[in-house]
Formats: structure tokens, C-alpha cells, sequence
């Protein structure tokens, strides 16, 4: 029984939260009421306007299209309190070009936080229908899953952002090489841009695309290498981007400052190397004192241990 009471009461709350979203989705905003008052007036009749259809009850999948957004939008606004807030979410989606807004970020949420939601039933009817748990760990089970599940999104895309930093920092080097050689060898910045990006392949090559998108939108090199290094958010890539704008702002040799960056950039990954190993170096410790050391000194003493309670009487 208390199973069935909380599939009906999950029905009855789903239910009521479609009808409150629809009806605030019905309301019309303060604008939309002083609008007819403070607009400018057609110069047509209105007779000439094409005719409105009368509302009616809608059904099916044209009832599913209309409760739908109002549903996600105030689920959306409880994720902006729940989770991260919209400008850590549209800074970590400018390091991911192919994803969508922040708006297509909290549609996939909710559906995250549905999909535990169901987890979350799953697990808790069957432990309600056998351990005879109480409507209340039910329902605690049930929100635990649907606030995991918007969590585990928001987890999935700092893991996103997380490898796609690593990517870059790892290409950086190569590219900034390649850079040096193509500006010393005697073309302009755009132009060197460009042979790098239709060379090389990888997540840096996609944000020097971008950089070359903004120059043909007209942009100045300066201002697009200053937006590659705030969009990165990498402290290497936005060294490299404000050196090389402001070399070429104030007319410095540009090979020159290409080559520095280089080898700036490749004593950056030899530090980032050497303290990667130290990490590991620690990390390989734990398994050795906390499993090998306790496993010999066992094996050391057993012997002894042993012999002493074969000579005690």
C-alpha cells in the first residue's frame, strides 16, 4: 500500500504542478497588459488583420508542446539556485563551441533531473514495497535521485571543460612553435593564423578558427587574440594572446616575441610535467604504505607470534 500511495501521490503532485505552469503560462505579463496603451497604433484597420482563431482545449502532443516550456522555465530558474549560476554555466559553454546556450544547458538538466527522478522511483518503490518504508524516505529518495540527476549534469560539464583545458594545454606548445616559424618566415599574423589552423587538428585549432572567424567579422587581430585568452581561461593561452597583441599594437617584432612565447610555452609544460610526476610519485605511496608495509610487517611478525603460542604451556 504505501507504494501505490506514493506512485498517486507522485501522480497527483505532477499533475498539479502542469496545471499551475499552465495557468501562469496563460497569465499575461505586466507588458503584454500595458502594451495596447503605450504602443503606436496600427496605420491599417484592424478589420484587414488576419482572423484569430478561437482557443480551444488542446490535446495530445499540441498539450505536451504547451505545458512544456512553462514547466522547464520555472524548473530552470529552481536550477539557478540549486546548481551553478548562469555565468559560471556560459563560461564553461564558451570553451565548448559545439554546445548550445545556456538555455539548451537547463533543458538537458531538467531531463538529467527526470531521469533520476525515475532512478529514484525504481528504487524506491520496490524498498517501500518489501522493507515497508514510510511515505517520507520515499519522497527523500525520490528528490534525492531528481537533484542528483541535475547535478550530475552540471558534474559532466566541468568534466567537459576539465579535458578540453587539457587538450589545449598540451597542443599549446606545437602551435605556438608553429606560429614562430610561419610569422619568421615571413607571413602576416592573419595569415599565419590561418596555415596553423588548416594544419594542425585539435581543440586549440578550433579556438584559432574562432579567433579567425572574428577577424573576417571585423575585428582587429589584437581584439580577436584578446578574446581568444578571456575565452580560454587558460593562464598560458591568455599570456600568449595579450603578448602577441600587444607586439603587434605597438609595432614590436613579432617573431621575436612568437619565439619567446614558445619557449615560454614549453618551459610551462616541462613545470606542469615535473609536477604531474611529483603527484604521481606521492599517489604511488599510498598503496605502498597503507598495503605492502602492513602485508610485510604481518608476514615479519606471524613466525614469531606463532612460535609463542606453541611454547606457552
Amino acid at each position: 500500500m504505501n507504494a501505490v500511495g506514493a506512485l498517486v501521490g507522485a501522480g497527483v503532485a505532477s499533475g498539479a504542478l502542469l496545471v499551475v505552469s499552465s495557468w501562469r503560462a496563460a497569465r499575461p505579463t505586466l507588458a503584454e497588459r500595458v502594451a495596447p496603451y503605450v504602443g503606436s497604433r496600427s496605420a491599417t484597420s484592424s478589420l484587414l488583420a488576419a482572423p484569430v482563431a478561437p482557443r480551444t482545449l488542446r490535446t495530445g502532443p499540441g498539450l505536451a508542446r504547451a505545458l512544456a516550456p512553462p514547466v522547464v522555465t520555472d524548473l530552470s530558474r529552481l536550477l539557478e539556485h540549486l546548481g551553478s549560476s548562469t555565468v559560471s554555466i556560459r563560461t564553461r559553454l564558451a570553451m565548448l563551441p559545439d554546445r548550445g546556450g545556456v538555455d539548451g544547458f537547463r533543458v538537458e538538466q531538467v531531463l538529467w533531473a527526470a531521469i533520476g527522478l525515475l532512478a529514484g522511483l525504481v528504487i524506491a518503490v520496490p524498498l517501500a514495497a518489501t522493507r515497508g518504508l514510510q511515505p517520507l524516505p520515499v519522497a527523500a529518495l525520490v528528490l534525492l535521485g531528481a537533484v542528483g540527476g541535475a547535478l550530475a549534469r552540471d558534474w559532466a560539464l566541468s568534466r567537459q571543460v576539465q579535458a578540453r583545458e587539457r587538450r589545449i594545454v598540451a597542443e599549446f606548445p606545437t602551435v605556438a612553435e608553429l606560429l614562430a616559424l610561419a610569422v619568421g618566415a615571413g607571413e602576416s599574423p592573419v595569415a599565419a593564423l590561418d596555415r596553423v589552423a588548416r594544419t594542425v587538428d585539435g581543440a586549440l585549432a578550433a579556438e584559432l578558427d574562432r579567433t579567425l572567424a572574428d577577424v573576417r567579422a571585423g575585428a582587429t587581430v589584437a581584439q580577436a587574440l584578446t578574446s581568444l585568452g578571456t575565452r580560454s581561461n587558460l593562464a598560458a593561452v591568455s599570456r600568449f594572446a595579450d603578448g602577441v597583441a600587444i607586439a603587434i599594437e605597438r609595432g614590436s617584432p613579432l617573431a621575436d616575441v612568437l619565439r619567446a612565447q614558445a619557449a615560454d610555452a614549453r618551459d610551462a609544460a616541462k613545470r606542469e610535467l615535473m609536477e604531474s610526476g611529483g603527484r604521481r610519485e606521492i599517489a604511488m605511496l599510498a598503496p605502498v604504505v597503507f598495503l605492502l608495509l602492513p602485508l610485510t610487517v604481518a608476514f615479519a611478525l606471524f613466525p614469531g607470534i606463532a612460535a609463542l603460542n606453541l611454547t606457552t604451556p
